[in-house]
């Protein structure tokens, strides 16, 4: 995996049987986290699992899930070291965006990850919240990506009209 051309990358839903390949790339999961490899078998076995590949392998992974107040919710995004800055990240968001079957996307980053948020604000994500006592002394900045077409959320149309309520403005 020493070079990514975003050319060659291919974003499909990850099966049950590719479990161990995202495990290898996930830094956590590798590090031997039984949590984390319990949880991407679980994403991978119900469907819920997006791989960015090349021919070398996987270089990253997705997962959008709808827990989230019933919204869709990025609730993992993960490119591999060597494949990190070469455009994987944004190509998973993205496919995220176009999967979507609810009229709003949401994310979290803690505040120090300065890499994840440049990332979704490049893809056209926007800051919504910030919440306090997830990680201690690392908040959680929390973001939201409209859909901007048809093509970027395939919920019903009725469903994706402009909210009407404002944010507090300490998250605007």
């Amino acid at each position: 995996m020493d070079t990514v051309n975003p050319g060659d990358i291919v974003v499909r839903r990850a099966s049950g049987a590719e479990a161990d390949g995202l495990i290898a790339i996930d830094t956590i999961a590798a590090a031997g986290d039984d949590n984390r490899q319990a949880s991407i078998r679980r994403w991978c076995e119900q469907g819920l699992a997006v791989v960015a590949e090349g021919a070398s392998g996987p270089f990253g992974y997705c997962v959008v899930e709808y827990t989230f107040f019933d919204q869709g919710f990025v609730t993992m995004l993960m490119v591999a070291d060597s494949a990190r800055g070469r455009g994987v990240g944004r190509r998973l968001l993205d496919a995220a965006a176009a999967s979507c079957t609810t009229p709003k996307l949401f994310t979290s980053t803690n505040l120090s990850n300065q890499p994840m948020q440049r990332l979704l604000q490049r893809a056209g994500w926007s800051p919504v919240g910030l919440l306090h006592g997830l990680d201690e002394g690392d908040p959680e900045l929390f973001y939201l990506r409209r859909p901007q077409t048809e093509q970027n959320c395939s919920g019903p149309a009725h469903a994706r009209q402009p909210q009407t309520r404002q944010p507090p403005s300490e998250f605007a």
